[in-house]
């Protein structure tokens, strides 16, 4: 991709435009096509040009992107390597979507990108390492799943109907009729056409387990029955999974069957058909227990480490130092879950995998760090040059943000290599005057709180939504000029308190979400809606003056 030259066009208002920019370059590598050109914003230049760096030397201006998107290389490609710092990828480079269930990692998509902004000297701001979402789930279930043991064969219970008196059949019935009756020279259990008939019940069953039931069945012609054993329906191998039998001699019937989940009854029932006369004989039930064991707590930090070191192999192996900057951890805490000190807890479940359930809340973010600060120098990467960021939603709200404070000193205090927070933004323009100046409060208050830690500072998730007076979404489609005005103001103000709240050597940068318009008029550039061109709108020009401190 090195020495293209700049070749882009767009088509708007049925005119034929082309632009092409020496700032376009980035080590010698030219973005292709160019988004540079809109008609009422082209003179400005790429936004990340207005940043004085010698003022603010740590601030980068980074966008988050699809993987499969930028190794297009195409607009989206184009519209972050001229105008941003850095890309970053969300979730696209985290477990969940490189491990498969049997453990093996795919990096294809990683090594090819990684490789491109090598080639173009550009950065990557990494995934999160782990995390309680987009995890690989089927992978770090397997590996923790209780253990397979050896059992032996239980004979369970067991009827013989020869040795009940004829008459009246005291077991469950329904939609029919059955008795205990003389045939063949014995008593047997006599199933009546369309009865549905335990043959057998009473015991308890445990799902894990696996159940052999025989029995024998003779009628005076051929015939089919369904099977269901404790909630289960158990196919047979003639038609509709009904099993079959022929007339002549007593046939013996093997069901191999495990009970449905909530069931705690055992039974097996015969279901007949509409003819002929069903006879059953000697029934027994045995099984093999449940043949697993959980793991011991040694065996699952032992296991779930082994885990945490491959990920990081893993990963670390294939970057070779190139990502720098990574979350660490992804949103851990829960703002449902209150301690007795006031402060929330992290997430826990019982039901997923996640991570701190199995490492400890507090030796959580300690052991992350440095399994993946060891793996990142083993491959080449420089240690000075690692940091890692602990990314949270809700910090506007002051407990969410005290409680992340907590938990950074007690990993702090644990050897923890934190180095910075990355905050994510949720936030929204109003038309209401009230809304807005509260919405402006909250922001002004975090940007403080922020600050007050010490720590890096990044924002993320910079993509701002529009509310008229009625507190309805405007959509990108509706929004007026004026409208897309305040909403541009309202961007500068954010990029500027920023810049001007967090000390310029904690500044770590800001990270818009969406490039374009979605549904929300979140962009920098708006779609036309004939030609789908990439239109600079106000917040363009927003972004612009307010990194340029205008």
């Amino acid at each position: 991709m090195k020495g293209l030259l700049c070749a882009a066009f767009f088509t708007l208002h049925s005119s034929l435009f082309t632009s092409c920019a020496d700032y376009n370059e980035t080590d010698n590598f030219t973005a292709q096509p160019d988004p540079a050109f809109v008609e009422q914003y082209k003179d400005l230049n790429p936004i990340k040009s207005y940043i004085n760096r010698e003022t603010f030397p740590n601030l980068t201006l980074g966008a988050m992107l699809k993987v499969a998107d930028f190794n297009k290389q195409e607009l989206e490609h184009a519209a972050i390597i001229t105008n941003f710092d850095n890309v970053s990828f969300g979730t696209s480079l985290m477990s969940g979507n490189i491990i498969n269930a049997k453990g093996v990692m795919n990096f294809l998509d990683m090594s090819d990108l990684l490789s491109h902004v090598e080639e173009i000297g550009y950065e990557v701001y990494g995934s999160p390492i782990v995390a309680n979402a987009n995890q690989a789930d089927d992978w770090l279930n397997t590996l923790t799943a209780p253990i397979e043991i050896p059992v032996d064969f239980v004979e369970g219970k067991s009827v013989n109907f020869n040795d009940m008196p004829v008459g009246n059949y005291s077991g469950t019935v329904e939609g029919g009729k059955a008795a205990i009756a003389k045939y063949d020279n014995q008593n047997a259990l006599q199933i009546g056409a369309l009865a549905k008939v335990r043959i057998i019940e009473g015991f308890e069953v445990n799902p894990l387990a696996k159940y052999t039931i025989t029995f024998y069945v003779k009628a005076d012609r051929d015939g089919s029955f369904n099977v269901y054993f404790s909630g289960n329906k158990i196919d047979g191998a003639g038609p509709s999974g009904k099993w079959t039998f022929k007339t002549g001699k007593w046939q013996k019937i093997v069901v191999e069957a495990q009970s449905a989940p909530d069931e705690t009854e055992g039974y097996l029932r015969i279901e007949n058909g509409p003819a002929p006369i069903l006879y059953v004989q000697k029934v027994e039930v045995g099984y093999y227990p449940d043949n697993h064991r959980p793991q011991t707590a040694q065996e699952l930090n032992d296991t779930v480490k082994y885990a945490l070191n491959a990920w990081c192999d893993g990963l670390m192996k294939i970057n070779e130092g190139r990502i720098k900057l990574f979350d660490l951890i992804d949103e851990p805490i829960d703002a449902k879950a209150e301690m007795e000190n006031g402060m929330f807890d992290l997430k826990h479940s019982s039901e997923k995998f996640f991570w701190q359930d199995f490492l400890g809340s507090e030796n959580y973010a300690p052991e992350v760090s440095r399994v993946a600060s060891a793996a990142f120098e083993k491959y080449g990467g420089n240690p000075s040059d690692l940091k890692f960021f602990i990314s949270e939603t809700g910090l506007e709200q002051q407990k969410v943000f005290e409680s992340l404070k907590y938990w950074i000193g007690i990993w702090d205090g644990k050897g923890a290599k934190i180095d910075g927070i990355n905050a994510k933004l949720n936030l929204v323009y109003s038309e209401d005057a009230e809304k807005q100046a509260a919405t402006v409060a909250s922001l002004d208050n975090l940007l403080s709180n922020l600050a007050s830690t010490g720590k890096l500072i990044r924002l993320s998730n910079f993509d701002i939504k529009y509310q008229n007076a009625s507190g309805a979404s405007v959509s990108a489609d509706k929004i007026s000029e004026s409208q897309r005005q305040q909403l541009a103001d309202f961007y500068g103000y954010v990029i500027k308190s920023y810049m001007n709240k967090i000390p310029h050597d904690k500044q770590a940068g800001i990270c818009k979400g969406n490039l374009a318009d979605t549904s929300d008029p979140v962009g920098l550039w708006s779609i036309d809606s004939k030609s789908k061109d990439w239109v600079r709108n106000a917040t363009y020009k927003a972004f612009c003056d307010a990194l340029s401190g205008q």
